[in-house]
């Protein structure tokens, strides 16, 4: 398997130049990764918005994805896409090429070369590509596209969304019981809608748990790879009381976990399972996965039912949950677990419903 490893940065009428020269010099082999999300009948007919739908291919699929500026390794976010790649290369057969955009400028220039390369699917990781892609979408119109988190309302575009408030509002809940201060921390990175629904869902659940507790007012770093400032940032909600600060903030997110470590406190992960980041001092993560609806992306291309659209991972469909609590599960206990449990059929039968913005949260209070 072929994988070109490219981080690109020329225009795109250079573009093709880069990714064959490039493509002479490295190659990457793939291992595997996941299962795929369960959907009900309704959740399957639901995704198609504007109606496309691709054909079967005639060979291997050719899919290339362009992860947002955290990158591989991140333990979050990215990884989680790349590990649905992953299962989709082994169990699909399908050929993989990747690249990293180290800043924002580059996300067009590596969305078209994707496309220029023959990619029958291109994957953008992360809502930051969404200005690109709806370009790039617009110059290929025969290639399909699929965004992780953003909104390109295009007739090739696939949008992949989830209720990441109602997974937040779990840990929240977890963070709520757990408490000895009576006072827990929020940290983003940047300040978007997107994470507000992280921090809104997560506040929630603390009050829901425990009415009396404090969630001290959320730092943003303003970035998803500075692991310095975000281990900064969590020192100074430790500083002032918190004994459980939660993250969204991508690979700068680790920074939280080793400050946890350090003070021998909780921090929450999120995205991927980062519960073994630090045995014992991570509570618990917000798992999103991301890693499922990327297969089942790739997985609709294969059986040519691909369709643009948004397609939404909830609780009810397995989008969104808790991690396995490997190292916590007894220090959590069964009865705050039971209550979990319960929660989450609520939320998924919509008899609680979770808010995702600040307007949402201050009508719960």
């Amino acid at each position: 398997m072929i994988l070109p490893m490219r981080t690109l940065t020329t225009a795109r009428p250079w573009a093709t130049w880069a990714l064959s020269s490039l493509l002479a010099l490295t190659t990457v082999g793939l291992l595997a990764g996941c299962n795929p999300p369960a959907k009900t009948p309704e959740e399957t007919d639901k995704p198609s918005t504007t109606g496309t739908t691709g054909e079967k291919p005639t060979g291997k699929l050719k899919v290339g994805i362009v992860f947002d500026s955290g990158g591989l390794g991140d333990k979050s976010f990215n990884d989680s896409a790349w590990r649905g790649i992953q299962k989709a290369e082994t169990d699909l057969g399908i050929t993989v090429s990747k690249v990293e955009s180290k800043e924002e400028k580059d996300y067009e220039t590596n969305l078209a070369a994707m496309a220029d390369d023959g990619n029958d699917l291109v994957i953008a990781v992360g809502l930051n590509q969404g200005k690109a892609l709806e370009k790039v979408a617009g110059d290929y119109p025969n290639v399909k596209f699929a965004i992780v988190d953003g909104f390109v309302d295009a007739p090739n575009v696939r949008m992949l969304h989830f209720n990441e408030e109602e997974g937040s509002y779990l840990v929240g809940y977890i963070a709520g019981k757990m408490t000895k201060t009576g006072k827990v921390g929020f940290i983003g990175g940047q300040e978007l809608d997107l994470i507000k629904k992280f921090q809104y869902g997560y506040a929630a659940g603390v009050n829901a748990a425990n009415p009396s507790a404090v969630v001290l007012p959320a730092k943003y770093t303003g970035s998803w790879d500075n692991i310095d400032d975000a281990k900064i940032a969590a020192n100074v909600l430790y500083d002032s009381g918190a004994d459980i600060v939660y993250h969204a903030a991508g690979r700068a997110g680790l920074g939280v976990i080793r400050a946890a470590k350090d003070r021998k406190l909780f921090a929450i992960g999120v995205d991927s399972d980062q519960d073994g980041e630090a045995p014992g001092n991570v509570l618990t993560s917000m798992i999103k996965n991301v890693d499922e609806a990327v297969y089942a992306t790739i997985k609709d291309c294969v059986d040519g039912k691909f369709s643009s659209g948004e397609i939404k991972y909830d609780i009810a469909h397995k989008g969104v949950g808790i991690s396995k609590l490997e190292f916590t599960r007894e220090v959590i206990g069964p009865d705050v677990l039971a209550e979990i449990e319960a929660i989450k059929q609520k939320i998924a039968e919509g008899e609680l419903k979770v808010p995702a913005t600040e307007a949402e949260y201050k009508a719960t209070k």
